[in-house]
């Protein structure tokens, strides 16, 4: 309830992309959205005019336009005209839901949100996953350096300061921030969060591993997004290795786009009997699916963005390899196993050793699981975001 005894808080949220689609930060806007609507607060979503609506999520479109889709990831140069579409629905939205703050998702929202505060003069605050730069470069849509990066680079600074507060889902992106202009009183560190209830340690599915052809493998499962920055291309150079040590192990890779591209790559190694590519995993589903894995694995390239998946990883009582970085450190603390960004032979021989130590792997998996309860469930960041909406709805945006 709003401070004055108004009634429900109301949050209207800008999700700038095609929500929802069972990945990173789609699972954050719905994680998030469903915690506080269990402690009483209503949120809208406004979102792309495609993506797969969900039963308990008050979801509206933007209208399309003929001939122009957005991607179902990563950047596009039709994403400006969507994201004018969107901030028109977000306005008509408004109209009538009369919001008492705005919740914008990644820089786009930001600037839409921007726009929404100064007709609706309701706080915004701003949910950020990564640096806008980075992710431009690790999609190879921008250059490392030169003049179009740095340009970029003072939008995103720009569009970092504007709103009343920044939530960041790691202590790196809090230093990122600060670094770049905002306030450290408009800085709050909120970690991604996991449904303990959903993701959790389950009994083998003895039907689907059958189905899978699983029998008596050592299984490395990974479920995420298709791309090289997720490591993707690394992880299948250190299967390899991996197989041809332990033969009897199995990397199970889940996720999209770019299936065929990367059914072509596993055949170029020659690994058609040692991975499995079953495509999009709904999200309900995953846990029956990691629940296969004898050990979990995430080398991804980035060194801003969050790594969600490790939660899920977590919670399901698995021992992770993962990149050495930041993010990843912050999320999985010394119970993790890392290798260095980028290095498949290290890869390689942490999944060698962690497939060879069974025990060890159930220890880890079980410390990883007391950590995802202690500090990473949803209810818990889901009051902790309430009260920041409740503080700032009290407070006149500046």
């Amino acid at each position: 309830m709003t401070l004055d005894g108004s009634g429900p808080l109301r949050v209207l949220v800008v999700a700038p992309t095609p929500f929802f689609g069972d990945r990173g930060c789609h699972i954050r806007i719905y994680e998030e959205v469903r915690g506080l609507a269990a402690l009483g607060v209503e949120s809208s979503v406004v979102t792309y005019p495609s993506g797969r609506d969900l039963p308990d999520v008050e979801i509206h479109r933007a209208t399309s336009i003929p001939g122009i889709r957005a991607r179902e990831l990563g950047p596009s140069w039709t994403r400006p005209v969507i994201d004018l579409s969107l901030w028109r629905a977000a306005r008509r939205v408004a109209r009538w839901f009369r919001p008492h703050l705005i919740h914008a998702h990644l820089h786009e929202g930001i600037a839409i949100g921007t726009r929404l505060r100064a007709s609706l003069s309701v706080p915004l605050v701003a949910d950020l996953q990564g640096s806008l730069a980075a992710e431009l470069v690790d999609h190879g849509f921008l250059p490392a350096h030169g003049l179009r990066r740095r340009l970029v680079q003072r939008i995103e600074t720009w569009l970092s300061q504007q709103p009343d507060l920044v939530l960041t889902s790691s202590s790196h992106g809090v230093t990122w921030l600060a670094e770049h202009g905002v306030p450290t009183a408009r800085i709050e560190a909120l970690p991604d969060g996991v449904d303990l209830e959903r993701f959790r340690p389950l009994p083998l599915d003895d039907a689907l591993r059958a189905q899978l052809g699983l029998v008596g493998k050592r299984v490395v499962v990974f479920l995420g997004v298709l791309t090289p920055y997720q490591g993707v291309d690394l992880l299948l150079d250190a299967a390899v290795r991996v197989v041809a040590d332990v033969p009897d192990a199995h990397f199970l890779v889940m996720g999209y786009p770019n299936e065929d591209h990367y059914r072509d790559e596993i055949r170029s190694r020659g690994l058609q009997a040692a991975v499995t590519l079953p495509g999009r995993i709904p999200y309900d589903e995953a846990p029956r699916w990691l629940g296969l894995g004898h050990v979990a694995v995430s080398p991804k390239q980035s060194l801003t963005e969050a790594n969600g998946k490790l939660l899920n990883y977590m919670a399901c009582g698995l021992p992770v390899v993962a990149s050495e970085t930041p993010v990843n450190r912050e999320l999985l603390g010394d119970e993790g196993i890392y290798a260095a960004v980028g290095d498949a032979d290290a890869l390689a021989q942490r999944l060698v050793d962690a497939l060879k130590d069974a025990e060890g792997g159930r220890r880890r998996g079980d410390a990883l699981r007391r950590r995802a309860e202690e500090r990473f469930a949803w209810p818990v960041l889901a009051a902790r975001l309430a009260n920041l909406y409740r503080g700032l709805s009290a407070t006149p945006p500046p």
